[in-house]
């Protein structure tokens, strides 16, 4: 199985750095790596060039966004799943592939989990994966890109919207996995470690923006009214309520429990 691990880097040399250094000390040999840099001023050229011999392919140029960088990176890439982990993000572990190459499957997508850790803090943890891929998860939340491994042949007609400045990686996961019903392996294995935080409180309520914005287009307004009633438990709830359902004896508790709480209110 060849992968093509793909790095888009703006201004952040440092972090290109450690994101170079994770991959290409990756155990499992059968990849590809690129690196789209967006003609940084920082350095971040001379870092490519320092490590010419082990990129498979890297350019330094201006670019239109980090969208525009990523379908760069997937126009060149040849693998048969890609995986984006962009500057700043590592691998977890020197044997991540090797470790991914083991879970034989056709899937689409192939998703492990990541770890989220606090450089000032010094504390992590573990994202939360869903017990399904339903439209409810991708209202609240998406799939992390650096611990997805997605089938190169699913961008062939549908390259990531560059007209969206911070979604549009949503969108593809969205429309592929809920519309158009493509196929995904969750693995419990940590694939990226990645720090916390990366959006302002601006950019957070601009991300949400466009995803509403999108959700009002693709849902009619019952659809997303009903979802938004849902939405109000956090993500973990809505999981552990999924799991109940699906169980005929903890599903009768659970209504003989709202049943009493609705009497008690």
């Amino acid at each position: 199985m060849k992968y093509s691990i793909i790095t888009v880097n703006y201004n952040n040399k440092e972090g290109l750095r450690n994101t170079i250094e994770s991959v290409i000390h990756q155990t499992y040999r059968d990849f590809e790596f690129i690196v789209i840099d967006g003609g940084s001023t920082d350095g971040s050229a001379e870092v490519l060039k320092e490590y010419d011999s082990q990129i498979d392919y890297w350019v330094s140029e201006k670019d239109k966004g980090i969208y525009n960088a990523m379908n760069k990176g997937i126009r060149k890439a040849t693998g048969e799943y890609l995986n984006f982990m962009n500057s700043g993000d590592c691998f977890y572990s020197s044997d991540v592939l090797e470790i991914v190459s083991e879970h034989p499957s056709d899937a689409d997508f192939i998703v492990g989990k990541d770890y989220h850790f606090n450089e000032t803090t010094k504390k992590g943890h573990v994202s939360i994966q869903p017990p399904r891929t339903t439209m409810i998860h991708f209202f609240m939340a998406t799939l992390d890109h650096q611990s997805s491994f997605i089938r190169r042949e699913l961008f062939k007609n549908s390259p990531y919207d560059e007209t969206h400045k911070l979604v549009s990686d949503w969108i593809f996961f969205t429309e592929k996995i809920v519309t158009e019903k493509k196929t995904v392996l969750f693995i419990p294995d940590i694939i990226c470690k990645r720090e916390e935080g990366g959006l302002s409180e601006l950019q957070r309520e601009r991300n949400r923006q466009e995803i509403d914005d999108y959700l009002h287009h693709l849902l009619p307004d019952g659809v997303y009214k009903d979802y938004a009633t849902l939405a109000k438990l956090d993500k973990t709830s809505i999981y552990r309520l999924f799991n109940i359902c699906e169980n005929k004896k903890k599903r009768k508790l659970l209504i003989t429990c709202i049943k009493l709480i609705n009497k008690l209110l």
